[in-house]
């Protein structure tokens, strides 16, 4: 996990030191920034692969910071959150962030974390012998690329909404539960998988349907899963 470059943001310096020690034990590289204004300069100066972002902070909190990165940037995002309320989780979830760890943390579950998202980030669209270029009714997935596209029109997704998307549509046809979404996508077991799930679907509902009341491409079925059409 080496060459890789984690951004971590927290207003408390103790915190920031801390997670600094435990991913520099993992060969990473650490650049800190103690609210979401320095947190978001930073991104515009340096390569940054991951980034550890707080929830309460001064300035720019980390929900409003989640937000404005979405904008430009896809590179994954866990939430440190002091709250446990699933509210605050999903609310991150659903601006843009891929994952959250929940105050005082475990450092072997951050470490686990991290590693996963920076695998999922770094390997997008690696299917071995799937094929690179799939078209579903105007829905395409290129593989090399790591693009989505509706009608050609680029669709900007974060790292697990793509590979939610590519899941599916390499899959086109077969439902999945929200367990094996979760279990394929997340690669750890589904605990409490329903609300994290239903989250990162309608986010991607809104940025691939049309009326995503009414979806043409992602459909559920009741009582199992989700699926794409073939």
């Amino acid at each position: 996990m080496s060459n890789y470059n984690v951004l971590v943001v927290d207003d408390e310096k103790e915190i920031r030191d801390a997670i600094e020690i435990y991913l520099k034990n993992e060969g990473l590289t650490v650049i800190k920034a103690q609210d979401g204004i320095e947190a978001i300069e930073v991104l515009n100066e340096q390569e940054i692969h991951l980034i550890i972002l707080d929830v309460m902070m001064p300035k720019l909190d980390g929900i409003s910071t989640t937000f404005k990165i979405r904008e430009q940037k896809n590179i994954p995002i866990i939430i440190l959150s002091a709250k446990s309320e699933d509210t605050d989780k999903i609310l991150g979830l659903q601006v843009g962030a891929d994952d959250y760890v929940t105050k005082p943390f475990n450092p072997l579950e951050l470490i686990a974390r991290v590693k996963s998202q920076l695998r999922r980030y770094v390997t997008l669209g690696t299917y071995e012998g799937a094929e690179k270029l799939i078209d579903l009714h105007g829905l395409t997935l290129d593989q090399s690329a790591k693009e989505v596209a509706v009608n050609g029109e680029p669709i900007k997704l974060t790292p697990i909404e793509y590979k939610i998307v590519e899941l599916l549509m390499t899959n086109a046809g077969r439902v999945f539960s929200i367990q094996e979404i979760y279990e394929r996508v997340w690669n750890e077991p589904s605990y409490n998988a329903e609300n994290t799930v239903a989250v990162h679907i309608r986010k991607i509902r809104e940025k691939i349907e049309i009326d995503p009341k009414n979806p043409r491409f992602l459909k559920v079925v009741w009582g199992i899963g989700y699926k794409i059409e073939k």
